[in-house]
């Protein structure tokens, strides 16, 4: 080697590697988001991404809200009671947060493990996770009673009105049990596709 030509010193080498190792890795739930975006060819998975991140805080905040106020409500209730109605709301709120949050963490973990994107597993993990989204809006709507209390004050639902009108119709007249089967088929459906593309 001549005089002229430069050497690569053991330290440059060294912060190079760690930097492409904390490039390939990713740590816990919150680090899956942005890896997950980084590494993802599909534009689709990329937008899915950030409204499933943005829907998921949304939705855990919610439940934390309605923990409270289940708290607050069953304060001077039974052991049993006051039990019973907080882990419902925890096993409910986990069930619907969990295929919210499964698209994108299927997609760092196959980013991952393979060190390649697949623009095809990408698009459609983003298309599943839209389709929940929109089945858990068509379950609401299902599920949604004629009259509820909200407050001290008696609430009515919405009246259909406008472009989808006939359809929310018939999704009011549907039996509110039926409500849980849009996002659960659809639930369900997103480790399965997972497990096929695999």
């Amino acid at each position: 080697m001549s005089d002229g030509e430069a050497t690569a010193s053991p330290e440059a080498a060294t912060e190079t590697d760690q930097a492409a190792d904390s490039d390939d890795e990713y740590s816990g739930l919150f680090g899956a988001f942005p890896y997950a975006f980084r590494h993802s060819k599909s534009r689709l998975f990329k937008i899915y991404a950030a409204v499933g991140g943005l829907a998921a805080a949304f939705i855990a905040l919610q439940f934390i809200i309605s923990l409270l106020v289940v708290v607050s409500n069953t304060l001077g209730a039974g052991g049993g009671t006051f039990t019973f109605a907080r882990s419902f709301v925890i096993v409910v709120g986990a069930l619907v947060l969990a295929p919210v949050l499964a698209p994108i963490l299927y997609v760092a973990r196959r980013a991952r493990l393979q060190a390649v994107s697949h623009e095809r597993y990408d698009f459609v993990m983003g298309l599943l996770g839209f389709g929940f989204l929109l089945a858990l809006y068509v379950g609401i709507v299902i599920a949604m009673p004629e009259s509820f209390e909200f407050g001290d004050t008696t609430t009515t639902r919405p009246e259909p009105s406008g472009l989808f009108a006939p359809v929310i119709r018939v999704l009011y007249a549907l039996p509110q049990l039926v409500g849980i089967l849009p996002p659960t088929l659809v639930g369900v459906s997103i480790p399965l596709v997972d497990r096929y593309l695999r």
